[in-house]
Order: structure tokens, then sequence, then C-alpha cells
């Protein structure tokens, strides 16, 4: 199985860049936002979007992991690191590695849709644009038009040489 690399380290670096002077733009006028990583990938794209985030605004923000099963979400039940009551009237950003189908992100905003918030955006870094849910990315990196049968495989394993392929 070939790997054929579609983002390199610097792409990555302008892409995080770009999307969190979009979500600074949308989120100015606020105190606080919550930025919620999907364990995994997309909990530690999250954590490099943090840190830029942190560097361009004075916004607070709060850094906590979604841990959900991708393959069958409905099985388990899916937990915030964090207090719910610390999200609850507060803009919560939910950030994942690539949209496949819109599952995992589908039952990830599940979870919120018990408690009172003042918005809810999604990102990610790469968009295959075969969704299966009625879900969508607010902030995209790359939406790429893929086969079924290809996969997008981010490398977020080492600090600095982050990577995505398509496989």
């Amino acid at each position: 199985m070939s790997k054929v690399k579609i983002l390199n380290t610097l792409q990555i670096q302008q892409k995080i860049n770009r999307i969190a002077f979009e979500i600074y733009e949308n989120n100015f006028s606020e105190k606080e936002i919550v930025v919620v990583g999907i364990d995994g990938n997309g909990y530690k794209f999250a954590g490099i979007l943090v840190t830029k985030l942190k560097e361009i605004s004075k916004i607070k923000i709060t850094y906590s992991k979604l841990v959900i099963n991708k393959q069958k979400p409905w099985d388990n039940e899916i937990a915030l690191d964090i207090d719910h009551a610390k999200v609850a009237n507060k803009t919560i950003i939910l950030v994942d590695d690539v949209l496949n189908s819109g599952k995992t992100l589908m039952y990830a905003v599940k979870l919120f849709l018990d408690q009172p918030l003042k918005k809810l955006n999604t990102v990610v870094l790469v968009d295959r644009s075969h969704t299966n849910f009625p879900v969508k990315a607010d902030f995209v990196g790359l939406r790429l038009s893929t086969t079924l049968q290809n996969h997008i495989e981010a490398d977020f394993s080492k600090s600095g040489k982050e990577v995505v392929y398509l496989v």
C-alpha cells in the first residue's frame, strides 16, 4: 500500500495558522473559548492549534480531550476530561484531524446537546467530502475529494514533523 504525502510540516503549520486566525476573528469578543480535541490525532492537532491561539490572542482558552470509540460511538460512554459545568454557556471549538463520514463529529456533538452553549464550531485539518451524516466542519485546513477506497492518515507522532498522507 503506497502513501502519498499530501501535507508536509510547513503546509500543516500554514493551515493551522490560518485556522487559528479564523477562529480568533470569529471569537475576538469572547472572554473564553473551550477547545475540545477528539482523542488521538484530533487532540494532538487541537494542542497545536491552542498553542497558536495563545500566541495571537488574549482570549482565555480551556483545552480539553473528548474520548470516543470512533468505530462504534454508541457502544461506550463519550467522556470529556473536564467538568461539564466548565463548558456551559461557552463557545466550544470541537477539533478532529480528518472528517471522513462525519460519524465521529456527529456523536461528539451529541455530548454537548444536553447543556446550554453559546456557540459550537467544528475544525478539521482534512475534509474528505464523503460525509454520511449531516455534519460539516466550520474551519478546514484542506478539502480533498478522494475515492471511498482511499484513506487519509495524519501523523502527529513527532512534534515539529507532522505530516498527512493519502493511503
